[in-house]
């Protein structure tokens, strides 16, 4: 096995994690409290390629590899995990997506203006009453006699929602045969029949906008199907494994930055006549700390360049992405803990970045599958039984 990276892996991890120390970094305590939508940071990041990471450059994007992607996401997620929110949908969800079962005409109408950062793409799966159930969805599409598409029904938790120019969408075109009968389109926000509900109030990951969304009437064209009608489901799974890997590197941002601060931390705070760092309950946190970070990061990599390989032909890496956000993002939710514990009361306060890294981390354990529907994905893949 060869761990070091290329020349244009770390290029673009130093592009990205320059922007996140100088702009992301800097601004994440106002958009945590304001719940504005970085709209200047995310152009930025488009304009040095970061929204389309693994997109080809003929359609705008930066046409890096899955290992590039997360190490790149991890430098995001580090800076603010809401910013690192709108790029894994971008990359993950939306435009990943499309490359791979969209048409040519598709790629080049909603594809380029993602990746280059001049518009916002989202993913829409959920619904009010269906989450981990994605077959239970209500929302549908009855086609029609000249071809198109007549779109009903509500999505719920929709991150980039409330501002998204293009939406993947998941609707029933054939409800009697479940999970063979959703089909995906593109749908275009500015198009009649599409309405936005209020922005969500979240713990965490706040400046990364979220809200439930409604079709009333839509009228989609059949050009406006991704892949074949039927094929939703098969498609919205086949994302989400890439997507589990952005959601693995998000976790692993949010943790390291944590971790890091903690250092900081038991070197300078002094009890009793001594850094605490030198207290042997402290190391052990520290020595817990790290073990669970790099486990997670180097499962993430794994993920990422099993993914590669499947691109290239090789088997399907269902099990190593589940793995990857299983771990990482149960490694985040520790480690921000033992973070915080370790700062005591000043981890508690708003007057450092330890709450707010507590806070966004806990989502990483429920969207793009819950911890629950990981350990039953590996499970699964292991044992062979469904």
């Amino acid at each position: 096995m060869d761990f070091r990276f290329t020349e244009e892996q770390l290029m673009i991890q130093d592009v990205a994690r320059r922007i996140a120390q100088e702009k992301i970094a800097p601004s994440a305590e106002h958009h945590d409290q304001t719940g504005e939508f970085p709209l200047e940071n995310i152009r930025t990041l488009g304009e040095n390629g970061l929204m389309g990471i693994e997109v080809p450059a003929e359609y705008g994007g930066a046409g890096m590899d899955p290992i590039s992607y997360v190490l790149a996401m991890v430098e995001i997620a580090a800076g603010d995990a809401a910013h690192s929110t709108i790029v894994s949908v971008n990359n993950s969800l939306f435009c990943n997506g499309i490359l791979k079962f969209g048409t040519e005409a598709q790629k080049q109408l909603y594809v380029r203006a993602i990746a280059e950062g001049r518009e916002i793409g989202a993913f829409a799966l959920t619904e009010p009453q269906s989450g981990s159930d994605a077959t239970a969805m209500r929302c549908k599409a009855v086609r029609q006699a000249d071809g198109t598409y007549v779109i009903n029904g509500k999505k719920s938790w929709i991150t980039s929602g409330p501002v998204a120019k293009y939406i993947v969408l998941f609707a029933m075109t054939e409800p009697d045969k479940g999970a063979r009968g959703i089909t995906a389109f593109v749908v275009d926000t500015a198009k009649p029949g599409f309405h936005r509900g209020k922005t969500e109030p979240k713990l965490g990951i706040r400046a990364s906008a979220t809200c439930e969304i409604e079709f009333a009437d839509y009228v989609a064209q059949a050009d406006e199907v991704l892949g074949d009608e039927g094929h939703g489901f098969k498609i919205a799974m086949g994302v989400l494994d890439a997507g589990r890997i952005g959601i693995a590197s998000q976790a692993i941002g949010i943790a390291r930055a944590a971790y890091e601060k903690t250092l900081e931390y038991v070197r300078e705070r002094k009890a009793f006549g001594a850094p605490i760092g030198t207290f042997q309950m402290t190391q052990a946190k520290i020595a817990d700390m790290k073990c669970k970070l790099d486990a997670a990061l180097l499962l993430t990599l794994r993920a990422a360049w099993q993914k590669g390989q499947f691109e290239n032909g090789g088997a399907r890496f269902s099990n190593e992405a589940a793995i990857a956000k299983l771990t990482a993002s149960e490694a985040a939710m520790w480690i921000t803990h033992q973070a915080v514990q370790i700062h005591g009361g000043m981890g508690y306060s708003k007057e450092m970045p330890l709450e707010r890294y507590f806070r966004d981390a806990k989502i990483t354990e429920i969207y793009e599958g819950t911890s629950e529907i990981q350990r039953l994905v590996i499970a699964r893949n292991e044992t062979g039984l469904r």
